[in-house]
């Protein structure tokens, strides 16, 4: 399999994939903050914010299990058996979705959202698939151009969500099990088989023993995931809660919302393709710190800025996020690939699953009071992330500069 193939195949994965996991956010802030009363959005008469806050930490609990699962298992067995298996969990999980919304159960609904989350923890895998057979420069480019694919499906899944929410509140989930299935056809027509490895005995030897997690007991290891936990809890306070920042401050709906994050994704995404990912005479923790800074800044300003200010701090958002994820998978894939890329790859989508779960259950609890008050703490969290991580980068340069 070429590079170019291979580059191609994974960048068609994350795109189909994101597009089946973006398609409802535009949906969910609507119907729980801004719809009327339903058996969905007043769930034993608890305040629609607090089942909104539960609903969005929900799928990422799923996604941070299958995170730190999938990524070790495509080590076992092949990166393509646990694509195809995941692309047809979460066609199912979108359709459970749509029925539990049809039935106005919110029970249903988490355990659907739960169930989708537990197969979208599949970008590990597709970051792995190009850890494993490129170095250097190109495997820093190929992150760039899949993270752009990842930006992609997020501004075209909005974007239909947007256009097909008035045919029906079920029909961008239907849309999203469309997605989903032409992965499964994707991976089957495309990815070569593979011998699976012979290093463990079952696969639950390795969901035991070999999860990402069980990457922590490498000291390096835990300051990597304090630094990016901090980091992405300051981007998933944004994600989850400047939908609900839009409905409250510019009464948007889901077409509001999903133009807005087209135009966030957009940006991100031409950043990622063009920009991103190129070479550069400054160390990746120091570049990657100024971006956590940038990314901090933007998040501030949709929380103590005004309406127009704030619009556009959304917007710009893009750049400094496209720039950060085109560094750390990379220079993360070089410094600790001996670990195995997809337990690695794995660690990395667990972090960010993890901080969608902190910050929607903190979020839940401060929107009671004023939705600006977790964007500013995701702020301060990427901002404290930004200092870790210069501070890092000194700490790594000192031996080299002594020893040269």
């Amino acid at each position: 399999m070429t590079s170019v193939l291979l580059i191609a195949a994974a960048c068609l994965l994350a795109l189909f994939s994101t597009i089946g996991a973006s398609l409802p956010y535009p949906i969910l802030a609507p119907l729980f903050a801004a719809g009327t009363a339903t058996d969905l959005n007043n769930f034993l008469a608890l305040p629609p914010k607090l089942l909104l806050g539960i609903a969005l930490a929900i799928n990422p609990l799923g996604m941070m299990l299958g995170s730190a699962l999938l990524g070790p298992l495509s080590d076992r067995y092949g990166r393509r058996p646990v694509l195809l298996i995941t692309a047809l969990g979460g066609a199912a999980g979108h359709a459970l979705a749509a029925l539990a919304l049809l039935a106005e159960s919110y029970p249903l609904f988490l355990v659907a959202r739960f169930g989708t989350g537990l197969f979208q923890g599949n970008g590990s895998v597709a970051r792995a698939l190009l850890a494993d057979k490129l170095e250097g420069d190109l495997r820093i480019r190929a992150f760039s151009w899949l993270n752009g694919a990842f930006y992609m499906g997020w501004l075209a899944g909005p974007l239909m969500a947007g256009v097909t929410v008035g045919w029906g509140i079920t029909v961008p989930f239907w849309v999203a099990v469309g997605m989903l299935s032409l992965m499964a056809l994707l991976v089957a027509a495309v990815l070569p088989r593979e011998a699976p490895s012979t290093a463990t005995t079952s696969w639950w030897h390795v969901a035991r023993n070999q999860h990402s997690f069980d990457l922590l007991r490498y000291p390096e290891m835990r300051v990597l995931f304090i630094v990016q936990l901090a980091y992405t809890c300051g981007v998933t306070a944004f994600y989850e809660f400047y939908p609900l920042w839009l409905v409250e401050v510019a009464g948007y709906d889901a077409r509001g919302i999903a133009w807005t994050t087209a135009g966030l994704c957009a940006l991100m995404t031409v950043t990622s393709l063009v920009f991103a990912g190129g070479p550069a005479s400054v160390a990746p923790l120091r570049r990657a710190a100024w971006y956590a800074f940038g990314v901090a800044g933007a998040v501030a300003l949709v929380a103590a800025g005004n309406f127009w200010i704030g619009m556009g701090a959304i917007i710009l958002f893009g750049i400094p996020n496209a720039f950060y994820n085109a560094i750390m998978p990379g220079w993360c894939a070089e410094r600790f690939g001996s670990y195995g890329q997809g337990a690695v790859m794995g660690l990395l989508s667990t972090i960010f699953c993890l901080a969608n779960i902190l910050m929607a259950l903190a979020g839940a609890v401060l929107t009671l009071v004023d939705t600006r008050l977790v964007l500013l703490l995701g702020a301060l969290l990427s901002a404290w992330a930004g200092w870790r991580l210069r501070g890092w980068s000194v700490r790594l340069a000192a031996p080299a500069a002594a020893s040269g």
